[in-house]
């Protein structure tokens, strides 16, 4: 079985992941986890996140820019580490504006507090899964022979690539 590209499976594994995990330092230095809504993967380098401005997030990573986001979902696992910015580009905030963003947020794409966190990931590690019954298969494998299951069956990737 011919292997896929690395970056076409971290691609994969971002669109299927509807929740990804922020992580940027704070104030305090301490680091911080919070879930956001991808809203654009033209690019897995480049992603963005609406949120508000005057947030403890956004004042901690303007003043400390270096973050992580985790992406997790059936078909494995992605971590971007970058740099993350506010991106104030107005026409960009209301293309990417849609109902789930109102269910969040106070005001619309058109109030000032409104913004972009953008993103730039310098590389992405990842982990695809092999899939369910893959790992069924090896956990029954290892319960019918009596041995310890093969944590990562052979049929899924995993590395770290530069984007």
């Amino acid at each position: 079985m011919a292997e896929q590209d690395p970056h076409e499976i971290v691609a994969e594994i971002m669109k299927d992941t509807h929740i990804a995990v922020l992580t940027y330092v704070d104030a305090q230095g301490r680091l911080v986890s919070t879930p956001m809504g991808t809203q654009d993967l033209d690019d897995p380098g480049r992603v963005h996140f609406i949120t508000e401005a005057d947030t403890d997030k956004m004042h901690a990573i303007a003043a400390n820019p270096q973050v992580n986001v985790a992406y997790s979902s059936d078909k494995g696992w992605v971590s971007l580490a970058g740099t993350g910015a506010r991106n104030d580009d107005r026409a960009l905030l209301e293309r990417l504006w849609d109902s789930s963003a109102s269910a969040w947020m106070e005001g619309g794409p058109e109030d000032p507090n409104s913004t972009l966190l953008t993103v730039t990931a310098d590389t992405a590690s990842y982990w695809e899964s092999p899939g369910k019954v893959a790992i069924a298969v090896q956990l029954l494998k290892g319960k019918v022979q009596g041995t310890d299951a093969d944590p990562e069956p052979q049929d899924g990737q995993s590395g770290t690539i530069s984007l």
